[in-house]
């Protein structure tokens, strides 16, 4: 049985990778790939894994654990997602680091499925907009944004700790990383990557994403298009999604106004440069796959 685990991470997703997988259910299953619902496994798991503290269950446990998520004694591949697998959104930045529990957390999960071999998958965002967003998501205990970052300097956050973090503490597990900002252009390779389906899998969906941020003429435009001169490979595919989104993109939809107290335009510029330069260092880390457009 292969596990695949969707740590989020908060402010990336709203639950559209797992939407998306459950409407290719189905589909998924005819190939060994249970999609079970939230309900099935989400406090079960993060209670279990918080009891285990990171020792490896026994098989039985792992067995039990499994049957209660999955009804198909045939699937061969298990697919979780949840945001707040790492932590809750309020906790973000405990301690003074980005996802604190990003060592621990992972392994808690890994350790549930002994003898299994388990992979995580996560999106990340760039910090000029995931702190503003993550702060509007935190819990109503937190309502001041000074003691929401806990000390953190935004300039010196690097995803790339996040990941290490995981890859260190579960040296078997590979990673697949994508930035929430190309995920328009590469749902579909998401989806197949996260499912396991393969590249030639056919499902349902793959323009979920785009349908939030284009028009929908253009969205019909841009099928009947495809429709009529396929793309010879994905590259192609992302230049024809790139063309329809530049003539009819919804301009709230892709645009996002940053309203944080003190933050500069000088400040907005360095974070988003640091995450372009911190991308070249994740795209490096052994066991570490970044989906880039």
């Amino acid at each position: 049985m292969q596990v695949a685990i969707h740590l989020g991470v908060h402010c990336t997703d709203d639950d559209s990778l797992l939407k998306t997988l459950l409407q290719n259910r189905g589909i998924l299953a005819n190939e060994g790939i249970s999609v079970p619902g939230p309900s099935r496994y989400r406090k079960s798991v993060l209670r279990e894994a918080q009891k285990l503290r990171g020792i490896p269950a026994d098989t039985d446990f792992r067995d039990l654990l499994v049957n209660s998520i999955i009804d198909d004694d045939n699937a061969q591949r298990m697919v979780m997602s949840y945001e707040n697998f790492l932590c809750v959104s309020a906790r973000i930045f405990e301690n003074g680091l980005l996802y604190d529990q990003a060592s621990a957390r992972p392994k808690c999960l890994r350790g549930l499925f002994p003898g299994y071999p388990v992979e995580f998958f996560l999106a990340i965002r760039n910090p000029a907009t995931f702190i503003p967003a993550a702060f509007k998501q935190k819990s109503q205990l937190v309502t001041d944004f000074a003691k929401f970052l806990d000390g953190v300097d935004p300039e010196k956050i690097c995803w790339s700790d996040v990941i290490l973090a995981i890859r260190k503490s579960n040296p078997d597990c590979n990673i697949t990383v994508w930035c929430n900002e190309d995920t328009p252009l590469i749902w579909p390779a998401v989806i197949q990557e996260i499912s396991g389906i393969g590249a030639f899998g056919v499902m349902e969906g793959g323009n979920n994403i785009l349908a939030q941020i284009m028009k929908n003429e253009g969205l019909d435009r841009m099928q009947t298009y495809l429709a009529n001169h396929p793309p010879r490979n994905e590259d192609q595919r992302r230049r024809v999604l790139l063309a329809f989104l530049d003539k009819y993109a919804i301009a709230d939809a892709v645009e996002e106004e940053l309203d944080v107290p003190g933050w500069t335009d000088e400040l907005v510029q360095s974070l988003t440069e640091n995450y372009e330069a911190d991308l070249h260092v994740i795209e490096n880390i052994n066991g570490v796959k970044l989906i880039a457009p």
